[in-house]
């Protein structure tokens, strides 16, 4: 659970951080426990197996992919449900639904707490590494799985970060985003701005100007449509699904976890 430092919050703020759909559960903290412990795991299992072996460098290079792929795999999954399907899409329809309303409300991903961000990637990610954590001992895999469901699952995270004031954000987070290691507030920014169909990745945002200017995503939109005939939402003229809106007070707004 985010622990929030004593300071006087507007009326607006406080009533938002009593808001039941912002906050943590007991379940929430759970999943994100667990997440947490395969991917210390399996980062515990390269670290030994690598000083078992001494061989450090593959490992370490495993990592790295991993961090790079896990932005990747961020700003693909996050074009996909923010373009295609809608809340009655069967498994994915409630992330659908949220990521497609955050760019009403951007803003109430930095009044949600820790585990309650997280909690869906924690499953996912605890569900999927347990089992390479239990049947296999290979440092080199384990430092690419470590790294890169780690940052998978912190990604909301980083993804709260991109939307929060300099003067609020712990130091260390400011420093990384400036060095690009986390994905920076500017880069995010420019996400939420018309025509809103760039800069999708949100680990490191390190994959977004290859990807807007070789206009990946464009020519998938492209092989999408002509084989499914089904158009993407950043086709259409931005209307008011696109538009963010102004805080208001809670009874107004929407508030669905975006995972």
């Amino acid at each position: 659970m985010a622990i929030l430092p004593h300071r006087s919050y507007p009326l607006s703020d406080r009533t938002l951080l009593n808001d039941p759909s912002l906050q943590s559960t007991w379940s929430h903290r759970a999943w994100v426990t667990s997440g947490c412990a395969t991917v210390l795991i399996s980062l515990a299992k390269s670290i030994a197996g690598a000083a078992y072996s001494h061989i450090w460098l593959e490992p370490i290079l495993a990592g790295l992919i991993g961090y790079v792929l896990a932005d990747l795999g961020s700003g693909v999954y996050h074009w996909g449900i923010d373009n295609y399907g809608d809340a009655s899409t069967p498994i994915f329809g409630s992330q659908i639904e949220a990521f497609q309303g955050h760019h009403k409300w951007p803003w109430t991903i930095t009044r949600r707490q820790f585990a309650n961000n997280l909690h869906g990637l924690g499953s996912a990610v605890a569900l999927t590494v347990l089992p390479i954590d239990l049947i296999c001992n290979d440092p080199i895999l384990h430092g690419f799985v470590g790294v890169c469901s780690g940052c998978i699952m912190f990604s909301q995270q980083f993804h709260a970060w991109a939307h929060g004031t300099k003067s609020r954000l712990p130091p260390l987070v400011v420093a990384l985003q400036d060095a690009g290691i986390l994905v920076s507030r500017s880069q995010h920014a420019a996400h939420h701005r018309p025509p809103y169909n760039n800069n999708y990745c949100i680990v490191s945002g390190v994959w977004n100007e290859f990807l807007d200017e070789q206009k990946v995503f464009e020519a998938l939109e492209m092989m999408i449509f002509f084989n499914l005939g089904v158009r993407p939402r950043s086709w259409s003229e931005p209307n008011s699904e696109w538009t963010e809106e102004a805080e208001r007070p809670p009874q107004f707004q929407r508030t669905t976890p975006l995972i």
